[in-house]
């Protein structure tokens, strides 16, 4: 059995906001293999964007992540400092933003 590149696990992502707090990810767990792909589709606004800033650990402020585990091979993200991540962020591990005017139709 392939062991996972990388595992989200009940990840949660929470924006607060003056009534409350709007959850943009909602316990989501997923896990991909070496040589798998994974492709994301939603509609706009469903939280594509913000799952993919939270592996890199870029969601901005007000968001933030509220609970779950981004564990890139056998490294849990979260832990890390800030200064550790810079370490993973664009060398090991990074996100591709597409051009929604590129898009297809």
């Amino acid at each position: 059995m392939a062991e996972p590149v990388l595992t989200l696990d009940q990840l949660t992502i929470d924006y607060p906001i003056t009534i409350g707090t709007v959850r943009a990810v909602d316990r989501v767990s997923l896990s991909v293999d070496r040589g798998e792909t994974l492709g994301l589709v939603g509609e706009s606004g469903c939280g594509k964007s913000t799952l993919g800033l939270s592996i890199l650990r870029l969601v901005r402020a007000p968001g933030r992540i509220t609970g779950g585990r981004i564990v890139y091979h056998e490294t849990d993200l979260r832990t890390l400092s800030e200064r550790e991540m810079l370490n993973y962020r664009g060398s090991r591990i990074a996100m591709i933003f597409q051009n929604p005017l590129t898009s297809l139709n």
